[in-house]
């Protein structure tokens, strides 16, 4: 495990790392056939689900068919109303207690859960060497903004309230679980309120206007998400509200003292200019932002570690970002 002092180690960890799919090189042919088959399996499952509730459950039966986590604990919990699943690695008997990730799944806002992430936040705790809270937050139709960030928000404060310092708290999003991870910091800063340790964000949806570039360029090479998807899934969100609001859009808020953030995504998203331009503006306001850029991956790659080489690749870099950020590093 990683004993590093500072976020510096995971600087260091970037530079000495063998080349991959991630600095630009070339994907390998091994990499590109994961991925179409990934997609094939992806249309499978997913074609002919049209309505919010019909693409719902279909992503949930396609991932129950996927392997669930090993060699982790789970514990269903109540974390001030929202429910949960605490996780920890299986070599120890209780919770760590003092390092912790919120991972907010993604899914649209309409879909996904604890079920359909536990591979992936299994997989964190097991490399990060911490307990990972993986919350179920209310989801759209039937429940609209703000009930999602209110829960991601009270989860957090949850863990904090249960002995858990807030410099030992990452918070970790894929999609628009990105969205609301990084939207729930956001308001906290606006309280003034404890802020966490770093915030991760996988492909993130930043702008809900969906105006980025990439929506047009990658529209072929990126079947999970596209522009007509992100119009169905604002409207059943927000209803009438703006989506350039920036309480409900990162790229339109002020991103001043906001905690260290890594982005990954994908070179051949729609989503990427999404990450992309709030990286830049998060620079701009003096974050400490690592950005990467996975090529030939699409939306979400990373929940398919037991499919794709470059998902359990960029987990790993997750897990010792998420190591370098905690106050109190793991034990080797």
């Amino acid at each position: 495990m990683l004993k590093a002092s500072s976020a510096a180690a995971f600087l260091l960890a970037v530079l000495l790392s063998p080349a991959s799919a991630l600095d630009g090189t070339a994907q390998t042919p091994a990499s590109q056939e994961q991925v179409k088959k990934l997609i094939a399996l992806w249309h499978q499952h997913l074609d002919g689900a049209h309505t919010l509730l019909e693409q719902r459950s279909a992503f949930e039966k396609f991932m129950e068919s996927t392997p669930q986590p090993t060699r982790v604990q789970i514990k269903h919990v109540d974390a001030d109303g929202v429910e949960a699943d605490l996780m920890w690695p299986a070599r120890l008997h209780h919770p760590i207690g003092t390092r912790a990730i919120l991972y907010i799944h993604g899914g649209g806002f309409y879909s996904g859960s604890s079920r359909t992430h536990r591979a992936l936040a299994g997989a964190l705790a097991k490399a990060a060497s911490a307990d990972v809270l993986l919350i179920n937050y209310r989801r759209v139709p039937e429940y609209t903004y703000p009930a999602q960030i209110d829960d991601a928000l009270d989860a957090y404060r949850w863990l904090l309230a249960s002995g858990y310092r807030n410099d030992n708290v990452v918070i970790i999003g894929d999609s628009v679980g990105g969205t609301i991870a990084i939207e729930a910091t956001l308001r906290q800063m606006r309280f003034n309120a404890p802020l966490p340790a770093a915030v991760v964000v996988m492909s993130p949806i930043t702008d809900l206007a969906a105006t980025g570039a990439s929506m047009d360029d990658n529209a072929v090479s990126d079947p999970l998400i596209g522009r007509s998807q992100i119009e169905t899934m604002r409207k059943a969100y927000l209803g009438d509200r703006s989506p350039t609001d920036p309480e409900v859009s990162p790229l339109y808020a002020d991103m001043t003292r906001f905690p260290p953030l890594l982005m990954q995504v994908g070179s051949g998203e729609t989503l990427k200019d999404d990450t992309l331009r709030l990286a830049t503006k998060a620079r701009q306001a003096g974050v400490d932002v690592t950005t990467e850029v996975w090529t030939g991956m699409i939306h979400q790659w990373q929940m398919f570690p037991f499919w794709l080489d470059d998902a359990k690749r960029s987990n790993q870099r997750v897990a010792d970002y998420a190591m370098a950020h905690f106050a109190d590093k793991p034990e080797e």
